[in-house]
């Protein structure tokens, strides 16, 4: 199953211009760097939606944080590790 996992964007790492960007994203402590191409208005603090280490949309924290918890309650993010 291809999932979206919320995570909170700590710091915006590469910025060639505006539009290709990268970040170091959190998601609940496990940190990845995502491309943030697809979300130009993405800032630091924000949380986003990311798909295959591209994030694809800015997110409410109270969604993302109830969304990472209905994953965590699955199982989903062990595979985050």
């Amino acid at each position: 199953m291809c999932l979206a996992i919320p995570g909170k964007i700590l710091q915006i790492e590469t910025q060639l211009d505006e539009t290709f960007r990268s970040a170091r994203v959190s998601f609940g402590g496990i940190v990845k760097e995502v491309n943030l191409s697809m979300v130009p208005e993405a800032r630091e603090g924000d949380y986003v939606l990311v798909h295959v280490g591209v994030a694809i949309s800015v997110v409410d924290q109270a969604e993302a944080e109830k969304t990472f918890e209905y994953l965590r309650q699955i199982g989903e993010v062990d595979e985050l590790e």
